[in-house]
Parts: structure tokens; sequence; C-alpha cells
């Protein structure tokens, strides 16, 4: 039975005449009788708990707004870890919140003890009251995990004053009834773990996957409620797995019908006229396009022109981006969808596009042999490869040859007369491609040499059947097809920055932050557990060798990712910031508008500034483009799309290759994998599979029988005499004992030899 107190408080304590009042004094203001304060003083500590109302100075009660509790508040997210059953958590505050007096001895996460996270879940948006407060025991040994540098940061804890917004309202997971009693328990591990389900169930049986929907959560002594509003389906059903990835980040599966429309008047081939008279004509030039095997949506195609010793040799080369600007107008109703999803959202079974397919598959995709609008970036090249001149075009082209990055691999390991066998158009296109090589090469060269870090590994992904369950694995290594692309995308974005911020005006950027020096000498502890030596990783040319001496190496997947965890995460910003990563000093996305916002908004940038040179600023072609402010929305808000998509995108590839993994075990009797030991836990060992890159546990308890500790200062896991032990780097053999999957776990059980 719901409290008949929570109403009566929550109406008086919002009234315009409320002053804080203690405990006592609110009862005697409400005429609580003597038998109805212990209810009474439950619905106070419910409201407290709920962060509705604080209990500040002189133990008087007020809501956050009114409360004088002597902290500041501050804001920004809070989070819990995964399975963290006692609903300790921690606050990140607003980056913007940094310089605040109370903040600036705190450079990590905020610890929030379970009695003051009140009704928060993972993701919110909240107010919280700092104090400096001892942290419990169980909060020292999590810092001690997160954090061997050394630096005390538990001197702060936060308290939940007030739920500002919810990270998500809906909640998708698996159904259970018991009676008259229905339950969602999440597939989140951070989020409770469990949800009353009220009104209808939809037809639901136990197990199904269903997506619920948050009704309220007024107290942390009971779940929250939720609501169904969809019925996925049996979790073994085809597409159901990934289905269920895609409602848990709230990810778009169709277009909203006035979008479908609006593309439904664009043309369906590019026979303007008109329009192709005022374009530069690159319809009889060797135009192609990279791409892997199964992509469909052709964002750019090359042409690379090596000039003779007698021209002063160096290269002219030409990036022709899909000019999607020209038919995707700012305001219009494609474009305020393409700026709300942000980016595409490339799953394993299905890719959630950013335009409607009409625009991504169809007219803006440079398919060969068909003609294509484009955008056009053309750059001339010294015999250093230094770029000496670049200028813009609206263009036309007909790709001569689609290649995939596996074609085009083949043909640049080619000798010259090897590709003289081939048909006479075959074999100039691949004599094409081998000097777009000798140019990609050479600026790779470069770059490496201005300090840029290799940060490029190969990728496995599942082979999926007709019905999505993944078959085989495919490993796609980043040879020089891709390297080729990559240096000729960078090489255009970066001329696009420097022509924005020249120009002063405003624009969008690629950036990535200097990284924490902390968080490197982290990642050189990790190292050095590989037997590899690591000198001062903050210096480039150190970071730079190590990756040099991992190359090749069964770590070197393991150790790329703990580098990245240990820089900081590229985004947008309406300032060029610099890329640490690149080392480029401005630099943009330009080359993928069909799947990026942020490339879309770019290209609008960069044609008012051309045009604003030649007098043409007025030409109806010439779309409206942001302001400084409305840039600093666009770029915080893709960033955040472009991180809900990568999480989206991993999950789905891992789930797969767990499928994968499950069926082969399965299959081959405990078949037997190689993997890498890339940390140690008091918990047990983590592995990663140097054929498959998935990640995993040895839980210490399933070791051979015998005792093991922990050996923390050389990260190892050991039995007493020393004979057995796992420490990070070892090589091992693992078959798979147990998964979760509805987390993702994976426990591996060790092969011995």
């Amino acid at each position: 039975m719901s409290n008949p107190f929570l109403a009566i408080l929550r109406q008086h304590t919002k009234g315009p005449d409320f002053r804080p009042a203690t405990k006592s004094e609110l009862a005697r203001e409400l005429g609580i009788a003597s038998d109805d304060r212990a209810e009474f003083r439950r619905a106070l500590r419910t409201l407290e708990a709920s962060g509705e109302l604080v209990c500040g100075k002189r133990s008087r009660y007020a809501p956050p707004s009114q409360s004088s509790g002597g902290a500041q508040k501050i804001t920004g997210t809070i989070f819990f870890p995964a399975n963290e059953k006692r609903r300790h958590g921690f606050f990140r505050p607003d980056p913007e919140l940094k310089s605040l007096p109370a903040l600036k001895a705190v450079t990590g996460d905020i610890f929030v003890p379970a009695r003051f996270s009140a009704t928060a879940m993972h993701g919110d948006r909240v107010a919280v009251k700092l104090t400096k407060r001892e942290a419990p025991r169980w909060h020292r040994h999590v810092k001690s995990r997160r954090d061997r540098s050394g630096q005390d940061e538990n001197t702060m804890e936060a308290g939940v004053v007030e739920i500002l917004s919810r990270g998500q309202t809906r909640v998708v997971g698996t159904f259970r009834q018991h009676g008259r009693y229905a339950h969602l328990l999440p597939d989140h591990p951070s989020l409770p773990a469990s949800f009353n389900l009220e009104g209808s169930l939809l037809g639901a049986r136990n197990g199904d996957k269903v997506v619920g929907e948050l009704l309220a959560w007024d107290s942390p002594n009971v779940p929250p409620q939720a609501q169904l509003i969809e019925v996925l389906g049996r979790p073994d059903a085809p597409g159901v797995d990934v289905l269920t990835v895609i409602h848990r980040y709230g990810l778009p599966l169709k277009f909203p019908d006035v979008v479908l429309a609006e593309a439904d008047t664009l043309p369906d081939a590019v026979d303007d006229e008109t329009e192709l008279a005022r374009r530069e004509d690159w319809r009889d030039r060797e135009v192609f396009t990279i791409d892997p095997e199964d992509a469909r949506d052709f964002d750019d195609a090359i042409f690379v022109h090596a000039f003779h010793p007698d021209e002063g040799g160096g290269w002219e080369l030409a990036v022709h981006i899909a000019d999607v600007s020209h038919y995707v107008r700012s305001g219009s109703a494609i474009d305020r969808e393409a700026k709300k999803r942000g980016n595409s959202v490339y799953l394993a079974d299905r890719v959630l596009p950013m335009l409607p397919e009409k625009l991504s598959n169809g007219l803006c995709s440079l398919k060969p042999g068909v003609d294509r609008l484009t955008h056009a970036v053309i750059m001339r090249f010294d015999r250093k490869g230094q770029q000496t001149s670049v200028r813009y075009a609206s263009a036309v082209i007909r790709s001569r040859r689609r290649y995939t990055y596996e074609e085009a691999f083949v043909r640049l390991n080619l000798s010259n007369g090897e590709i003289d066998h081939f048909d006479p158009e075959e074999a100039s296109l691949g004599h094409h491609l081998k000097r777009a090589w000798d140019l990609g090469k050479l600026l790779r060269e470069n770059r490496y040499r201005a300090g840029a870090l290799d940060l490029d590994f190969p990728e496995v992904r599942a082979v999926l059947d007709d019905q999505g369950r993944a078959i085989d694995v495919k490993r796609s290594d980043y040879d020089e097809s891709h390297q080729l692309i990559e240096e000729f995308m960078l090489a255009a974005n970066e001329a696009v920055a420097r022509e924005a911020k020249n120009a002063q005006a405003p624009s969008l950027y690629r950036i990535h932050e200097d990284p924490d020096p902390d968080q490197l000498f982290e990642f050189a502890f990790q190292v050095g557990g590989y037997g590899y030596q690591a000198g001062d990783v903050t210096i480039r040319a150190e970071l730079q060798k190590v990756l040099r001496a991992i190359r090749g190496k069964p770590e070197e997947h393991a150790l790329k990712i703990a580098l990245l965890k240990s820089l900081k995460r590229a985004a947008y910003s309406a300032e060029p910031m610099g890329h640490y990563g690149l080392a480029k000093v401005n630099y943009t996305h330009f080359t993928s508008p069909i799947r990026r916002y942020a490339d879309l908004v770019i290209h609008r940038v960069l044609r008012r500034l051309v045009a604003s040179r030649s007098d043409g600023a007025t030409r109806t072609d010439v779309d409206t483009t942001p302001g400084q402010g409305q840039l600093a929305e666009i770029a915080k808000h893709i960033s955040e799309t472009e991180r809900v998509a990568a999480d989206a995108e991993q999950e789905t590839r891992r789930m797969k290759l767990i499928e994968y993994l499950v069926r082969v075990s399965g299959e081959e009797n405990g078949r037997a994998f190689d993997g890498i030991v890339y940390d140690v836990r008091p918990i047990g060992a983590f592995i990663e599979l140097t054929d498959l890159l998935i990640k995993g546990l040895i839980r210490k308890d399933d070791l051979p029988a015998g005792y093991y500790r922990f050996d923390a200062a050389r990260n190892r896991i050991m039995d007493p005499g020393g004979k057995f032990q796992l420490a990070v780097g070892h090589r091992v053999k693992v078959r798979v004992a147990r998964i979760d999957h509805s987390r993702g776990f994976i426990d591996f059980a060790l092969v011995q030899e």
C-alpha cells in the first residue's frame, strides 16, 4: 500500500511559503498524530532517498533547490559498475565544471555510496552534493583496481540530491512471471536487478526478450516500475539477439514517413543537364573506389596522376566525395533526421543508415558505370610527398571500377609484367592503383615521421548465414589497400580543416586531446608485464618505439586496446584543438557524408567558403551553415551518437563471435584455443584468444586443485611454491567453460599440456 504521507509532503514542501524544517517541525506543521509518526518518518526517508528532499544543515528538510546543506550542488552523470548489487556508484561531473574550486583536486570519477545513490540509474543526469569523507573499504579496493598511478582520489564522496533526467527510459531484458506478478530482468548489468511490470503483458511468455518503458521509481527500497511496450520474441529466434541491442541503445529501426516521402521526391538518376554543365567533368578519367566486400554505400573515389620528371615529378591526387549536400538541404526532413541519428550504425547483421536507402545506396553511392555528383579535393604533392597546392571543385564522375580491399591488395602485390597480362582497361587501372600506392606509402611514412601513432590492428568478424547465425569468421588485416585509402582520406580531411581554420569560418573539427600522463604510465606498466622495455611514453617517439616493438606479436591487439583505453576518446568540436593520435594540428571529417552528419555539415561549410571567394555566395546551390553556437551543440550531440553507435556495433560483433565460439566448441568436443594473458586480478586471469580476439576470464576457482594467491606487485596468480603461475604475457591453451549470453561474459578453463 502506498504511504499516504508521500503526497502530503510533496505538496507541502513545494508550496511557495515553505521554509526548510526539521522532522518535528514538519510533523507539527502538518498536524501529524502521534500514532502516524512512524509512517510519516518512513515517507520522509523515501523522499530523501529519491532525492526529492534533502536533509541539510541542522537536520532541516527541503527540496534540493532550497537546501542549504553547506556543500555545492554539482551536475553530471552517474554510473554503476556491472553487477554491483549494493548500488555503489561513481559520479562524473560535467566537463565545464572542472574549474570549480570543489573539483580542482578531483581528477577521476567520484564515489557515490549506496545509501546516497537514491533512485538514480546508470547513465542518469543528476545533481549531487560533495562531501569530504573517508571512503569505505569497498571503495578503496575498487580504486586500487581502477588507478595504479598512486594518486589518492578518494577524499570526496557524492550524494544524489536530484535526478535531472534519465539516461534511459527504455529497458530491454527477459520476461518473468510468477503467479500474478510479472517482472522484467534487464540485460544491462548496471541497471537494477528487476523491474516490476504493470499494465498489459502483451502476451509475453516466460523467457521472452521484451522492451519496457520506465514508469516510476519512488524508493530505492522497492524495484522500479515499468510497462511492456514490445515483445521481441524468444531469445534464440533469428535476429532477436541483435534487436535487443538495437532497443537497448535506442537506435532507430525505421525512417519517419515524412522523411521517406521527401526522399521519394528526389530524382532516380543524375540527369540534370544544367547541373552537370556547371560542374567539372571527370567522367573520362580513371576514377575508382576501394571498399569492403559487403559495402553498399560508396562515399569516396580516387584519381592519381604521376607527373613525369620533366614536369617536376610528384603527383596529383583527386579525392571525390559523394555530394550529399546537393540533395539534402539544411533544415529539410531528411537533414533533421540525419542530424538526430548522427551517423550510420553498422551492426553484425544489418546497417541502420543515417540517410534513406534511396540516397545511401542509390543516388549518392559512387557505383561504377553511372554518373554521380561529387565534391572534390584536388591536391598536388611534390616528390617528397609534401602538399604544394589544393583546390576544391563540384564535379561529376563515372567510376571505372569498384575494387574490394582484397582485390586491391592482390593488384598491389603483382608485378607490372603480371598486370600487363590483364585486358587493356583492367591493366591500366592496375598500374594506376600501383601509382596511387607510391604516393600513399610516402604520405604514410611522412605521417609517422611527424609523430602519428600506429593504432591500427586486424579485425575479426563473424560470417552469418541468411538466418543471422554465425557460421564462420573472417579476419581483416590492415594491409596496403586499407592504408592507401586511409592516407588519401586523411590528406583530404586535413586540407579541408586547414581551409576552414585559415578562413576563420565557423566549422566542425575532429579532435583528439592530449592524454593524461598518468594513464600513459599505466599503459607502460602493462607493457612491462609482457617483457617490453617502455621509456617515457609521454614522449611520442618512445610511444612509437613500443608500438613498433609489438607489431605482429600475439599481444599486439591486447596492448593496442590497452593503449586506446589510456588515450582520450576522439570527438567533435567547434574549436580546432588538434588530433593527438594522428599528430595533426587541424583535422576534420569530410570524406563520409553518407554515413556521418559531421561530414555533411563540413560540405556545406566548404561550399559556402569557396563560393564566397568567387562572388557566388548567393547561388542557390550554396546552403545555409550553422553558427558557432549551433556547431558546438551539433558537435556534442554527434559525439554522443558516435559513442552509442560504436558501443552497439562492438556488442553485436562480440555477440556473434561468442555464438561462433559456442558452435565450434560444441562441434569439436571442447576444442582448445590459443590465448594470451592480458591482465590479472584477484578473481583470476583475463585471456584474449589470439585467433578470434575474444576476451574472457580464467577464474582462480577454476584452476587445478590447490591454493593460489594473487601477487599484485608482479601481476600474477601463483601457487605458494611458485611452480605454477599465470602472469601477463603468458601464452595459454583454453577451452570454453561457461558463457553468460545475456551479459556477454565468457569463462575459460585452462588446458594443461
